[in-house]
């Protein structure tokens, strides 16, 4: 299953990092990133793959904000076909 993770928030060190190695302890694979900094401003997306993850998928979001808690972001995540959904015109 794909899914689609967002962070948002002021920018500092090892935001990246962070994301990366909550992701792999997971055992989710980072398919995609795509990321930016505007000032001090950072926004990131990345589309991962799920399949080789055993952890539910509401939990997973749940750990996911409180990462964002702990390093000061947003962090959230969505499957990736709702996430498209979203952004069709």
């Amino acid at each position: 299953m794909k899914a689609v993770v967002t962070v948002s928030g002021t920018d500092r060190r090892g935001i990246i990092a962070k994301v990366s190695v909550f992701l792999s302890e997971k055992k989710i694979n980072i398919e995609d990133i795509s990321q930016t900094i505007m000032g001090d401003c950072f926004a990131m997306i990345m589309m991962v793959e799920m399949s080789d993850c055993g952890e539910d998928f509401a939990l997973l979001a749940e750990e996911m904000e409180a990462l964002g808690r702990e390093i000061g972001m947003s962090v959230r995540i969505q499957h990736a076909d709702i996430f498209d959904a979203m952004h069709k015109i």
